[in-house]
């Protein structure tokens, strides 16, 4: 189904009238948390704040690749509500702390559908379910209950209304993580008499040594509780607590809130102390509407279709999920190293930025300038508790997960927009630090000049990423004015060329004697077995956004590499091999909009002097994308990466360099947008008919740019698109 705002609104931007949101329009109302929760879109579905630590929502009985976030549209089983929750992940992780409410008797397991009585678990009613931000609500079939959720940043808050019933229960699970993960040590604290529990899960998986605590409380005083020990090979753990109620009369309501933490016991009560000390469920549910209301109201868009509207809306939720809050009301949080810390910051986690670095946390930057520094400063300890600058942050662990430096890339980017929050100096040493180490096949890099084939797995896109990461540091240093080592890691980000086939005119395999990989077939895909991560030859050929100067001289002429550009998109949407990966989703010819290493590409028609070419490629991926359904999203959201794109890119522009302040045009998809930044609003706006850009203004003046930079969008202001239908290049 095409969206009616983009098959004709992009056509002809003015056809479609100018309006804003209604005052009794809520913003909120725009968002379908459901977009992405089919296909690969692994989003999470569930209630939580922006940025929160917690998010409670359904985790189903299946462990495989589509159920990352716990939850497919395809599935309808409920194992229980979990507090911690990945957002379109490609590894699953956490499903921390999970709460059941059942009637009668039950099996202490995950369980299997071909046996309702094998476990916990019951089907969920979903032509029932109410899922929007800040709450969720589904009946679980099997109890007859009715189970709602809502969150502060720090607590869980549940509400489950009970039918008529002499034995209702609530059991906590702490043996069912997200697929790969397995709790080695767990406990639970109750003294009799009381209405609250307290515990720990320990596990590792994707995270290696994560560790949540959490306390909770119930409005309904406690018969008693079972805790329940189950045996795990040599070991034997309380894994599930049963807090009984006995007798509950037909309608009747028990809440629970439920405060997490990665400190101790003590820091998941004072959370839930501090945020959530009452009782009033609805009124925790607004208050979470209110801030999603709140952070979603920093971008407003004009145009009358809603359904357009949910698109974009939708993205810019899913770009707020994550990172998410990491330490408690106090100031303390659990380090890279393991011990726990207190800082005069917000400490986040759950950074994916291999993917985030090239559009999420550039939007944050722009629209978020009150975290930004908080970031920065999350970063730059990680670096000192543990000598390196993130790669992939999960629950105070890192993972190592995906190839280069990214937290390097993320580090300059908020160096380079003027971010001044955090220790600026050592921070930069801490860039030059990280890409320093032996680690990752960079040893083998800084021997060679690059990464051979032959000596390390994935080689061209471990080192294509490094290359990137120097590109961040010799950017950085340009910025801060060292002019030597901006030479040097000038220098060091050209490694990716040992790799351009003059031949071929594309990325192959180098060995170590400097010849070619062969066979080279470049549509192969073999996943995490050939000289490409979740990509082929056709797509690295272009992961080179720091040196776009390189990949001109490479071609011969900017006119010449707009030729191969159309020859990317030529090219058979066709990937060949047996273990192909699937990560490789959303083709238009052999560029892959599924998957990040591409997310830049067609904005270097624009850097190329082809600015019509730029716009007839974002039109078609507005138009055949992003969609208004569960599998709405072409691959992995990844974190609000493949979101963020829509987002920045629906602006009009979109940053393709690492670590720059230049943000390059495209299409803009509505007609009129105010951006909340921090200089006050920044208005872009289009006049004219027709699905090209004509001529750009901004704050009234004549703009001869195929850019815009980053203080001009902050500062505030006016930008504004005149739209034709001559393919033209204005600058």
């Amino acid at each position: 189904m095409k969206i009616k705002f983009l098959a004709i609104a992009i056509a002809a931007l003015v056809t479609v009238s100018c309006s804003t949101p209604k005052a009794d329009e809520p913003l909120t109302s725009y968002v379908n948390t459901r977009i992405g929760s089919g296909g690969h879109g692994h989003v999470f579905v569930g209630a939580n704040v922006p940025f929160g630590m917690v998010q409670l929502g359904p985790t189903s009985i299946p462990q495989q690749w589509d159920w990352c976030s716990g939850y497919h549209e395809s599935d309808s089983t409920v194992i229980g509500f979990s507090h911690t929750h990945l957002e379109g992940t490609g590894i699953g992780d956490l499903f921390d702390v999970t709460l059941m409410p059942v009637v009668g008797e039950v099996t202490y397991a995950r369980g299997t559908e071909d046996d309702q009585k094998s476990g916990l678990w019951s089907y969920a009613d979903r032509t029932q379910e109410v899922t929007k931000p800040g709450y969720y609500s589904v009946p679980l079939t099997r109890y007859g209950i009715k189970a709602e959720m809502t969150a502060t940043n720090r607590v869980g808050m549940h509400r489950y209304t009970f039918p008529a019933a002499e034995d209702a229960a609530i059991v906590i699970d702490l043996e069912n993580g997200g697929c790969w993960d397995k709790a080695y040590d767990t406990g639970f604290n109750y003294y009799e008499g009381t209405n609250s529990i307290s515990g720990w899960r320990h596990s590792t998986g994707w995270a290696q040594n994560q560790k949540v605590f959490f306390s909770a409380t119930f409005n309904k005083d406690v018969k008693n509780v079972e805790i329940i020990n189950i045996k795990k090979g040599d070991q034997e753990l309380p894994l599930y607590a049963r807090v009984n109620f006995g007798k509950v009369e037909e309608g009747e309501q028990i809440l629970v809130k439920v405060g997490i933490s990665a400190v101790d016991v003590n820091g998941s009560q004072n959370n839930m102390d501090t945020e959530l000390p009452g009782w009033d469920f609805d009124a925790t549910a607004a208050a979470a509407d209110a801030a999603w209301e709140k952070e979603l109201g920093k971008v407003k868009v004009s145009g009358e279709d809603p359904e357009a509207r949910t698109i974009f809306y939708t993205a810019l939720y899913h770009t707020m999920i994550h990172p998410a809050t990491f330490s408690d009301v106090d100031g303390k949080y659990r380090g890279a190293d393991g011990e726990v810390h207190i800082g005069d910051f917000t400490n986040y986690t759950i950074f994916s930025l291999w993917d985030t670095y090239r559009a999420q946390m550039p939007l944050l930057n722009i629209i978020h300038p009150e975290k930004a520094d908080d970031m920065a400063n999350t970063m730059l300890h990680i670096y000192k508790e543990c000598g390196q600058l993130p790669v992939w942050h999960l629950w105070g662990c890192e993972n190592w997960c995906m190839a280069g430096n990214p937290g390097v890339i993320a580090l300059g980017d908020a160096i380079v927009k003027g971010y001044k929050g955090f220790d600026v100096k050592e921070a930069f040493e801490a860039m030059k630090a990280s890409v320093a180490l032996d680690d990752r096949g960079q040893n083998i890099r800084k021997k060679f000049g690059f990464i051979p084939s032959d000596l390390y797995n994935e080689s061209v896109a471990n080192d294509m990423e490094y290359a990137i990461a120097d590109g961040a540091v010799a950017n950085t240093a340009a910025f801060l004015g060292a002019k030597a080592d901006e030479e040097i890691y000038r220098s060091r980000s050209h490694s990716y060329r040992n790799y351009m086939d003059k031949e071929t005119l594309l990325a192959r395999g180098r060995l170590s004697d400097g010849s070619w990989r062969t066979p080279f077939q470049p549509l192969l895909s073999n996943h995490r077995k050939q000289d490409y991560m979740e990509g082929n030859a056709w797509q690295y050929t272009w992961l080179a956004p720091q040196d776009f100067g390189g990949l001109v001289e490479f071609y011969g002429s900017k006119e010449k590499l707009v030729e191969r550009l159309d020859t990317l998109f030529a090219q058979p949407s066709i990937i060949e091999g047996e273990n192909a990966s699937p990560d490789i989703s959303g083709l238009i010819g052999q560029y892959v909009h599924g998957n990040e290493p591409s997310h830049h590409i067609i904005y270097f028609y624009t850097m190329a002097g082809a600015p019509a070419k730029a716009a007839d490629r974002v039109r078609e991926v507005y138009e055949t994308m992003y969609f208004n359904n569960d599998n709405g999203l072409a691959g992995n959201e990844d974190e609000g990466q493949m979101s963020a794109w829509y987002v920045l890119s629906a602006m009009g522009f979109y940053q393709v360099e690492p670590a720059s302040t230049q943000f390059w045009f495209g299409l803009p998809c509505f007609q009129k947008m105010d951006v909340t930044v921090a200089g006050g609003t920044f208005s872009i706006s289009c006049e004219g008919t027709g699905k090209y850009i004509q001529s750009v203004t901004l704050n009234g003046a004549a703009y001869d740019k195929g850019y815009i930079e980053f203080a001009d969008i902050t500062a505030g202001g006016t930008l504004v698109f005149t739209m034709g239908n001559e393919p033209k290049c204005w600058y």
